[in-house]
């Protein structure tokens, strides 16, 4: 009688944790709109506080969504615009299985220079960390988006560093959000040594 699932805990310890600290709480790939300088992102509610993690444009056609983002990618977009372009698309794919997995198929699919592995890995990542968000009205229907994200997106963003060859700090502090510990710290102070100042990125970092 008193069973609860391990999808229904970590939801109701999302909602909690969100509530008591609405600026920094939750997973960071999901609940930190990420300052941008740059570029072109996905329609959002401008009426909503920019603190305001969590807020899809209740107009915006979603049945688009995933020609949408690979469009804007498909662009040279600063790595924070491309952040928060996928945290933006995930929250939008999460209320739909058949959406989520349409998005993350056509991101992988373009998996080849350093951007499209980037975009593919963090994507996956920023996808675990939804899982507390998605729509559990039918659980069973998101089995593939499950079995698709076990693959390791961190990896993914690891090899986009190295074919670039020099030190990507947006990259390293996309890298810090996505690992714990002393990983994350390591790429953190790469990130922070290399942000030039009054950047978005250092705004980023003093954010979070």
């Amino acid at each position: 009688m008193f069973t609860i699932t391990r999808s229904l805990t970590a939801a109701v310890a999302f909602a909690v944790v969100s509530a008591a600290v609405p600026a920094l709480a939750g997973p960071p790939l999901i609940c930190h709109p990420f300052e941008t300088r740059g570029g072109t992102l996905l329609p959002w509610d401008a009426s909503s506080a920019s603190t305001n993690w969590r807020s899809p444009l209740s107009s915006y056609n979603t049945a688009g969504l995933a020609a949408d983002v690979v469009k804007l990618l498909n662009t040279d977009a600063p790595v924070l615009t491309r952040m928060e372009n996928l945290r933006r698309a995930t929250i939008y794919a999460h209320k739909d299985p058949v959406l989520a997995r349409q998005l993350l198929e056509a991101v992988l699919s373009r998996k080849g220079g350093p951007q499209e592995w980037f975009d593919a890995g963090y994507l996956l990542e920023t996808y675990k960390q939804a899982v507390p968000i998605r729509d559990k009205k039918d659980e069973p229907a998101w089995a593939a988006v499950d079995e698709a994200i076990k693959a390791d997106g961190y990896g993914f963003v690891k090899k986009a560093m190295t074919m670039i060859g020099v030190p990507n700090a947006e990259m390293e502090f996309a890298a810090s959000l996505m690992t714990r510990g002393a990983v994350s710290a390591e790429h953190r102070a790469r990130a922070s040594a290399a942000a030039p100042k009054s950047s978005a990125l250092a705004d980023n970092l003093a954010r979070y």
